[in-house]
């Protein structure tokens, strides 16, 4: 959906864990990032202006930039398998850029002409299995997913009908979601459902959420899940970034049914929720313009730990530390609990 410095080791604004949480900033440019990719030591990023490149977590004086395209074009997806990334930039035409992880040479591989195509996320299941999904045509409402099965490209043709102003945000990359035997897809707006791919037999569910909705820039913004039954959704209305009223749920049913979380009692809009690793869904990151928070309870309850301003998305490197990036910068919180 269209409507969307220096080295510093302490945050202003950190709460309850001032004497448990550092944070340095590891990147500064003029850009904006709303994804992010962890491998070979590095994180990895995509944003304004065709620009894509890396920074090395252990070294951040290391790092390079490159420009994938003559055209100030604007990503906000990045996904990657063994030896590539993969990028999709959200205006039309969209073009689906292959970057070589060796040499960063990269290339386009598919092009979706579309004038309606807006890319909001893009998510590889595998080496072989990946899923780009673009707000639908206005007309037809239409689900418009791009599959990338054993090296070969296509639009997946499915019987998904959106509803009228139903469509998705493309704020930090993670509105898909994937286990081993389901893939998950977050919509926003007049409408915020998940629909739900079972890989075994490639058939669609559609199931709805008490999430905030109605309004186009209400809705789910992130999700994500620890395994085939346990997830979280976050988002809210990013006009409103105060307002925390039914903006997080979670699901123990692999996304059929979701309960509200923490509504009234949590730090507000959310662009990016991360489940951390080898906690079995019990401690999840937050992530929004405004705020990051922390949940220790399978994100019944948060605690804001930091009042920076200015992320969108953000990966955990380790069980103590996640890589965020949004306007202008990239930066490392260390969380030792």
């Amino acid at each position: 959906m269209k409507k969307l410095f220096s080295l510093s080791l302490a945050c202003a604004g950190i709460l309850a864990f001032s004497q448990q949480v550092s944070f340095k900033t590891i990147f500064t440019d003029k850009i904006s990032i709303r994804a992010l990719e962890i491998y070979d030591g590095k994180v990895w990023y995509s944003g304004t202006e065709s620009k894509f490149g890396f920074v090395d977590l252990k070294n951040p004086d290391h790092q390079k930039q490159v420009k994938l395209y003559d055209e100030k074009l604007q990503f906000r997806t990045l996904a990657q398998d063994q030896n590539n990334f993969y990028t999709i930039n959200i205006e039309s035409p969209a073009r689906f850029f292959k970057i070589d992880k060796k040499n960063l040479t990269s290339q386009v591989v598919f092009t979706d002409m579309t004038k309606t195509a807006f890319y909001d996320a893009f998510h590889f299941v595998n080496d072989h299995l990946a899923y780009a999904f673009s707000d639908s045509d206005g007309e037809y409402r239409k689900l418009r997913l791009t599959v990338y099965n054993n090296n070969q490209w296509s639009f997946l043709k499915n019987d998904v009908q959106l509803k009228e102003g139903e469509a998705a945000f493309a704020a930090s990359n993670t509105n898909i979601a994937s286990t081993k035997n389901y893939v998950w897809i977050a919509t926003g707006g007049k409408a915020s459902r998940i629909i739900r791919l079972t890989r075994k037999n490639d058939q669609f569910e559609i199931f709805n959420t008490p999430v905030i909705q109605g309004e186009s820039s209400q809705g789910i913004y992130s999700i994500d899940f620890y395994d085939d039954q346990f997830g979280i959704a976050a988002g809210g209305d990013y006009t409103k970034q105060e307002a925390n009223i039914n903006n997080i749920a979670t699901t123990y049913d692999g996304g059929k049914t979701w309960k509200i979380q923490a509504s009234g009692q949590n730090a507000g809009y959310t662009t990016c929720v991360k489940i951390k690793p080898g906690s079995k869904g019990k401690e999840i990151i937050a992530i929004g313009d405004q705020h990051i928070s922390y949940s220790s309870d399978f994100g019944k309850t948060w605690k804001k730990i930091s009042d920076e301003k200015g992320f969108f998305v953000g990966k955990w490197v380790n069980k103590n530390s996640l890589v965020l990036a949004g306007k202008d910068r990239i930066a490392v919180i260390e969380i030792k609990l």
